[in-house]
């Protein structure tokens, strides 16, 4: 990109506090109508972190909202960020948890993470993981990057996987 095309592109600048909680208020208002046509008791819980709103349900009671694989959660996540999208314009990086699945999850990826980049080190051969979800490649790289290696995804959605790389 030239100087000149960079200097009409708009500056992205990160969403202001006020904007993510208004996208949490809108997310949680739409999952707690996703819960009662279910029939599903629950609470939730806003939060921001970093620069994205997050949206938990917790003490939930009946029906399988996370699914095999974290896939039905993976699917609410997207219908809650279609409704925010709809009433304010703008693209959500909602993040949305059921269960506390997603912290169980990235514990467990982070050790993943962890032990994969302890193997690549020792044997000084590259490891490739199962395919993961953006949120799931995240956890990997961090960890394995915090372990001192390097890390890629490759292959292409919904297939893409983290590969381990010796140094």
């Amino acid at each position: 990109m030239t100087e000149a095309e960079a200097e009409k592109e708009p500056a992205k600048t990160a969403p202001d506090l006020a904007a993510l909680e208004q996208e949490g208020e809108i997310a949680a208002d739409y999952v707690e109508g996703l819960l009662d046509i279910a029939d599903i008791d629950g609470d939730i819980d806003m939060d921001v972190e970093g620069d994205r709103a997050v949206v938990s349900v917790v003490d939930i009671k009946g029906g399988d909202l996370v699914g095999p694989n974290g896939e039905v959660l993976e699917a609410i996540q997207e219908l809650t960020r279609l409704a925010v999208h709809r009433q304010t314009g703008e693209r959500s990086r909602l993040m949305l948890d059921i269960g506390g699945y997603r912290d169980r999850r990235r514990s467990e990826l982070s050790e993943l993470g962890t032990k994969i980049a302890a193997d690549v080190k020792r044997n000084g051969e590259p490891k490739s993981l199962q395919p993961m979800t953006p949120f799931e490649r995240k956890i990997v790289h961090d960890a394995v990057a915090a372990a001192g290696l390097r890390s890629e995804s490759e292959g292409e959605e919904p297939r893409r996987f983290v590969v381990v790389l010796p140094v």
